[in-house]
């Protein structure tokens, strides 16, 4: 894995790809460009192109955990593949409200 932080170019090319057709897809991958937008590495980035490949609907049920990797084709189950899915599951911790 390759633990390389992305530069600003590739950031920004990742970011136009990473654009979908679903509302629900794209809020995910904002959420996750929120929180770890400074610390893409090139294997996160190679996951989440990964990812990208995959039709709208079927990544949504991935998002969703309504299905698994294991169950889609045998390429896209990497570690890559598998910790940025992680990362764009994690659901964001709550904030207190303000007083």
């Amino acid at each position: 894995m390759n633990t390389e932080r992305l530069d600003e170019r590739s950031l920004s090319r990742l970011k136009w790809r990473c654009r979908r057709g679903l509302l629900e897809n794209d809020l995910f991958i904002e959420r996750f460009f929120r929180v770890h937008e400074e610390t893409i590495t090139v294997s996160m980035a190679t996951g989440l192109e990964t990812l990208m490949s995959l039709a709208d609907n079927d990544l949504l049920d991935l998002l969703l955990a309504r299905k698994e990797l294991q169950g889609l084709s045998e390429d896209i189950d990497t570690p890559e593949v598998r910790e940025v899915l992680a990362l764009l599951r994690r659901r964001p911790l709550p904030t207190a409200p303000a007083h």
